[in-house]
């Protein structure tokens, strides 16, 4: 009985897949001898920019290894750590002790010469006014003369002695050369530190503005060299989708010679880097603004296809037929391609539906978000009508001979098959009736 039982649902199952296979294919007959649904796009004029793509390295403006010029004890660190500092901003203090006593001791030299100086002009005048009356020799008062002189000497020495010893005083105070960001400290308070030291006591990155340094190929060096004669060129630091402008900057130098390893020439565009967007030494990709085409022929680039003969699209007429129209592309991107020849404005062309699209072939145009569904009634020909209703009538009389064989195994196995094949022959003529009634009906107007 259990047996019986489940070869009645395998039948079942089998039945009820067979027919859904047939609803299947009978959908596709009926979808490929309809209009192909396309989506169409008109072609209209537009600006477009001219862009060269290039791979570049961001690098700070200026670089700073903040280093001591005197020796001595690290008594203090003023600064945090990747905090933007001001020139002249003090760092870190070494101490001053011994260098402040030379710089007094050069002071107090110089005031000692400088009275011993004083004193020579009062001798000086003294003797010239002897020597005038020819109380002394003229030899003793040519003596003083010189004396005077080289005590005048003496403080100029004196003076660049206490300059010197000021500004090996002020080393002690180690201040930031220009406008930037610290890194990380390199020396910690209490250090003894030399003016030889190869580490410094830390780095200064100038990143406001930044540079960024890329390469464009050899065969591109024409038309920014043309470009960049007529003025200066903006460059754009795209992020990490290639999308995003990250920054705008503008063009400063081109290299002075092509990279014969690489065939690529070096360029350098500087950005503001406001919101410091932009990091020393990391990668980025650039794009400089060489052109601008004006009011040109632009298609969305899923409408440009390729075949043997070159680029192509389907150009879609009024009368809903699609015709191979060949097309000269001046440049594509992601978004849009420009058509230079070929094609005029405000002409429609498809976008989807290339798998079955042919010259002369008929199409409905909607929109992508609207796509008409597939229906399912058949419109194919006749032999495949006949063909359905013969199948309905065979899966009739399946289902009526396992139908019947159930009843069978309940009422006696005899009984049980005449009755099975009795109702299945009915059954089979039945639907197989139903199926060609329902094909041979007339078909509805066609949209």
């Amino acid at each position: 009985m259990v047996g019986i039982l489940a070869v009645v649902v395998i039948g079942a199952v089998y039945i009820a897949f067979s027919q859904f296979q047939q609803s299947r294919q009978s959908a596709r007959g009926a979808q490929g001898d309809g209009p192909v649904p396309v989506v169409a796009a008109a072609a209209k004029l537009a600006d477009v920019p001219v862009y060269l793509d290039g791979v570049g390295t961001t690098r700070a403006l200026n670089t700073v290894t903040v280093r001591p010029q005197v020796d001595g004890k690290l008594i203090s660190v003023l600064y945090t750590e990747g905090e933007d500092v001001k020139r002249g901003q003090v760092l870190a203090r070494i101490d001053p002790t011994t260098y402040q006593a030379q710089y007094d001791q050069a002071v107090a030299k110089k005031a000692q010469d400088e009275a011993t100086l004083a004193n020579a002009k009062i001798d000086l005048e003294r003797y010239t006014k002897l020597a005038a009356s020819n109380s002394i020799a003229r030899q003793q008062l040519d003596t003083q003369i010189s004396m005077v002189a080289q005590l005048e000497a003496q403080l100029k020495v004196d003076q660049a002695i206490i300059d010197n010893a000021r500004a090996i005083l002020d080393y002690t105070s180690i201040i930031a050369p220009l406008d930037g960001r610290t890194g990380i400290r390199q020396v910690d308070e209490g250090n003894i530190v030399h003016a030889s030291d190869a580490t410094g006591i830390v780095v200064i990155t100038q990143i406001r503005p930044m540079s960024i340094f890329f390469t464009l190929p050899q065969q591109q060096l024409s038309d920014v060299n043309k470009a960049f004669a007529k003025g200066a060129l903006m460059v754009e630091a795209l992020g990490a989708d290639n999308k995003t402008v990250v920054d705008r900057g503008k063009l400063q130098v081109v290299d002075n010679q092509v990279d014969q390893t690489t065939g690529t020439v070096k360029l350098k565009a500087e950005f503001p880097n406001t919101e410091t967007q932009l990091w020393p030494g990391q990668f980025v990709n650039v794009r400089m603004l060489v052109d601008m085409l004006k009011q040109v022929v632009v298609v969305p680039t899923s409408a440009v296809q390729r075949g043997p003969g070159g680029t192509f699209v389907y150009l879609v007429s009024a009368d809903s037929t699609v015709s191979v129209q060949p097309v000269t592309v001046a440049q594509q991107d992601e978004t849009q391609s420009v058509i230079v020849r070929g094609l005029n404005a405000n002409a429609r062309v498809a976008t989807s539906g290339f798998a079955r699209l042919s010259a002369g072939a008929k199409v409905v145009v909607t929109n992508a978000e609207d796509v008409p569904a597939v229906t399912t009634t058949p419109t194919g020909p006749r032999r495949g009508r006949r063909q359905d209703g013969q199948q309905g009538g065979q899966q009739g009389s399946q289902q009526g001979s396992q139908q019947g064989s159930q009843q069978g195994s309940q009422q006696g196995s005899q009984q049980g098959s005449q009755q099975g094949s009795q109702q299945g022959s009915q059954q089979g003529s039945q639907q197989g009736g139903q199926r060609r009634e329902r094909t041979n009906a007339p078909a509805g107007p066609s949209q």
